[in-house]
């Protein structure tokens, strides 16, 4: 088994449960190993990388990740490593992220494929298996997780709705499992688990609708209709305006001039609104008519939807209007053992600090908020002393 080291990404062997094929912190000698993007340099829109630990952290030098620098443009990056295939076993990608500033409009993404030819050309036409993480826009805040089949890439269904808390590494695991299932977790917690069959539009559905079948012309579906013995009263008044009884056409009016007058109309105060006939049972109700269903020729079971070969790189590809996200302890594996070991090590201590800080900024932030109402409460009352003096001089 093979596993890569924290502080160099060089490959060592493992105890483990299971193999790590990436696993990046962005130490020294991280740009060695990754690769920006020239896919968005020509029209000037591509973002530089830095590295920061941000606002919080525990330890500086082991907390510092790959940060997007710059607002308002795309950030593109990639690294690659010994290709391998899920065949059999399970496949687990894992990262940290943080917003270290308000997003507003970005991703937080990360994609796992086959290795291109040229890194340095990774962008948004690059082929990939797998792009998982967070992506969020005014209200719409969730995790994606898209997966290749055949070619074409499927969106999850539904969203995984993700809220994350600005200063704070956020810790995203995607688990793909050999039969079949996948489960996304943040810090360690499980957020969804699922089929890939059902959650995803890999393969065509089971049934469908008969061809062959219509609703019948006759099939009556309304529920309710209007009593037939339900008659509108000879004194029900539905007018809504009425010519104004009291106008009188203006004595200078010219015909010639001025046109034929008609008299304005009022608000009947007689209206007793549009009248409807009583709603009654439908005798002929004869249900919701259901299309009939039948097998679909086109469907065909695989088994393999989870599996990939020749994975062999990751990057990030992404649109921030914000720049300030920070990404750091990449790891792809064959294990979530693995995966949660290495986060116990990094991510775990790191969450402690961050939290604690953001505590102690929020308490701060409070007395300092009640410290400025006291200082004006007082200010107001010293003014108010200072007016009845001057009454009482008077």
């Amino acid at each position: 088994m093979n596993k890569f080291s924290l502080a160099t990404g060089v490959t060592l062997a493992s105890a483990g449960t299971g193999s790590v094929y990436l696993n990046e912190n962005f130490s020294e000698g991280w740009r060695e190993r990754w690769i920006d993007s020239e896919w968005k340099k020509e029209d000037g829109t591509a973002g530089k990388w830095e590295t920061s630990a941000g606002k919080h952290f525990n330890d500086e030098a082991a907390d510092t990740g790959l940060k997007t620098g710059e607002d308002a443009r795309f950030f593109g990056i990639s690294t690659e490593f010994t290709p391998f295939s899920n065949k059999g076993k399970d496949f687990v990608i894992q990262y940290q992220m943080k917003h270290d500033q308000e997003i507003e409009c970005g991703g937080g993404y990360i994609k796992v494929g086959p290795k291109p030819e040229d890194l340095a050309k990774f962008g948004d036409p690059t082929e990939y298996y797998v792009m998982f993480g967070p992506d969020q826009c005014g209200g719409t805040q969730r995790i994606h997780v898209i997966l290749n089949y055949k070619g074409k890439n499927h969106l999850k269904k539904t969203d995984v709705v993700f809220r994350p808390e600005v200063g704070r590494s956020h810790l995203l695991t995607l688990v793909i499992k050999s039969d079949n299932t996948y489960e996304v977790l943040v810090d360690k917690e499980s957020k969804h688990k699922g089929d890939l069959k059902e959650d995803f539009d890999f393969l065509a559905p089971k049934e469908i609708k008969d061809p062959e079948q219509s609703k019948p012309a006759d099939w009556v579906d309304e529920a309710m209709i209007d009593d037939p013995e339900d008659k509108k009263p000879e004194d029900y008044v539905d007018e809504k305006r009425i010519v104004d009884p009291k106008a009188e056409q203006p004595e200078d009016w010219d015909e010639e001039e001025d046109g034929e007058w008609e008299a304005p109309t009022i608000d009947n105060p007689d209206y007793k609104g549009e009248w409807s006939a009583k709603r009654i049972d439908n005798p002929a109700y004869k249900g919701p008519w259901e299309h009939p269903m039948i097998a679909n020729p086109e469907y065909k079971d695989d088994d393999t939807i989870y599996e990939f070969d020749n994975i062999g790189f990751a990057g990030f590809d992404l649109w921030q209007v914000k720049g300030g996200t920070i990404f750091d302890n990449v790891v792809i594996t064959d294990s979530l053992d693995e995966a949660t070991a290495i986060a116990d090590k990094t991510w775990v201590p790191l969450n402690k600090a961050e939290e604690a800080a953001i505590k102690e900024q929020k308490e701060k932030e409070e007395a300092d908020r009640k410290k400025k109402e006291e200082e004006e409460e007082a200010k107001m009352d010293a003014e108010l002393d200072d007016d009845l003096d001057d009454d009482e001089d008077l």
